[in-house]
C-alpha cells in the first residue's frame, strides 16, 4: 500500500488576494452602512456621530469574528476560493493567530486614538501616541508598495504573525498570472517623496525656531493669523475636546441668540431642528454652503469628517459663520 501524503496546495495569486480584499471591504462597509442606518433612526445622528468609532470596531469585530475567528473564510476569500494557512507551522492557524487576525487590526487603532485624546497635548507619550496612527499608516503603505512587488502578505498584520494565502485552484502553466509591480514602484515614488517632504518640513521648521524672536526663552505668539468672531478667538471656541458630548441646552436657554424663543410658534420652532441631533438649535451657525446646524454638533462632525453632512461639501470649522437671528 502506497504511503499516503498530505495533499499540496499552491500560494494564492495576487490577483485572488487583492478581489478578496476588496470583497471583504465592500461587506464590511454594506454592514457598517445598514447598522448606521438602524442606529440613526433609534438614536439619532448626534449619538452615531459621538460613537462612530466604537460603531466601525463592533462592525468589524462581528464580520471577522462570525469568519476568521471560527475558522472560516470570510465572503472574500470564499469567493476567489483561498485559505489562510501559516508559514511557521505549515498548517491551518491556531486559534492564538485567528484571534490576533481579528483584534489586532481593529482594536490597536482604536485604543491608541482614544489614548491619545485622554493624554494632555503636553506630555511627552500623548505627542508619542497622536504620531503613532501616522507611522502605522506609512508601515502600512510600504507593506502594501512590498505586497504589490513581490505577492506575499497584503496586510502588515498578516507579515508580523506569518501569515499566507494558499488556493485550492491548481496553477495553469500555460497562464502568466497579472503582474502588479508598477503599482507597487508608483507607491514607493510616492512614499520618497513624502519622505523628501517630511525632511523638508523639519528643516524650515527648525531654520524658523532658531530665526524666531524670544522673551524669557519662550517664543513669541504670532497672533496676526488668528481668526477672531465677536472678538473671541476660534480656536479657543474649538478647543473644546469633546463638544458634541456635553450636555443639549434648551432653546429657551440659548445664549447665542437674539430671539426671543418663547414668542416663536410652534410650527415655526419645529422648523428649527438641527439635522445632526434632531434637537432645536442651539448656538446656530452656517456652513460655507448655507446649512444650519448647532455649533457643538457641527465641531464634533467636522472633527470626524471635513464634510457638510447634508451635500458633502468640503467643512472647514474655522469658517462656520454664527446666527444669531435665525
Amino acid at each position: 500500500m502506497n504511503p499516503t501524503h498530505s495533499p499540496s496546495f499552491p500560494r494564492a495569486q495576487q490577483a485572488q488576494i487583492i478581489r478578496s480584499n476588496q470583497r471583504d471591504v465592500f461587506q464590511v462597509s454594506s454592514l457598517r452602512e445598514q447598522t448606521e442606518n438602524v442606529i440613526r433612526s433609534y438614536l439619532g445622528t448626534r449619538w452615531l456621530t459621538r460613537w462612530e468609532k466604537e460603531v466601525d470596531v463592533l462592525v468589524n469585530l462581528v464580520y471577522y469574528g462570525f469568519t476568521t475567528r471560527i475558522a472560516m473564510q470570510s465572503l472574500g476569500e470564499e469567493y476567489t476560493d483561498i485559505w489562510q494557512h501559516s508559514i511557521h507551522s505549515e498548517k491551518p492557524l491556531s486559534q492564538r493567530h485567528r484571534a490576533a487576525l481579528v483584534f489586532l487590526p481593529t482594536l490597536a487603532s482604536y485604543i491608541i486614538s482614544r489614548c491619545s485624546n485622554a493624554v494632555p497635548q503636553s506630555a511627552k507619550l500623548g505627542s508619542v501616541l497622536r504620531r503613532l496612527p501616522k507611522a502605522l499608516e506609512l508601515l502600512s503603505e510600504v507593506n502594501l508598495a512590498i505586497f504589490y512587488i513581490r505577492g506575499t502578505y497584503y496586510s502588515l498584520t498578516k507579515r508580523v504573525l506569518g501569515v499566507r494565502y494558499i488556493s485550492s485552484t491548481p496553477d495553469n502553466p500555460n497562464a502568466r498570472p497579472p503582474s502588479y509591480s508598477l503599482l507597487g514602484v508608483l507607491l514607493a515614488i510616492r512614499l520618497m517623496y513624502r519622505l523628501i517632504t517630511f525632511v523638508r518640513t523639519i528643516r524650515a521648521s527648525n531654520t524658523s525656531d532658531s530665526g524666531s524672536a524670544t522673551v524669557k526663552g519662550k517664543q513669541v505668539a504670532d497672533v496676526s493669523e488668528e481668526t477672531f468672531i465677536d472678538d473671541r478667538p476660534v480656536s479657543a471656541m474649538l478647543s473644546s475636546v469633546n463638544p458634541e458630548g456635553e450636555p443639549p441646552v434648551p432653546a429657551e436657554e440659548d445664549e447665542y441668540t437674539i430671539l426671543d424663543i418663547s414668542r416663536i410658534p410652534e410650527n415655526v420652532r419645529a422648523g428649527r431642528n438641527c439635522t445632526l441631533c434632531l434637537e432645536e438649535r442651539t448656538a446656530s451657525c452656517a456652513t460655507e454652503c448655507g446649512h444650519l446646524f448647532c455649533w457643538n454638533c457641527i465641531v464634533g462632525w467636522g472633527r470626524e469628517k471635513a464634510e457638510c453632512p447634508l451635500c458633502r461639501q468640503s467643512l472647514d470649522l474655522t469658517r462656520l459663520l454664527p446666527i444669531y437671528n435665525l
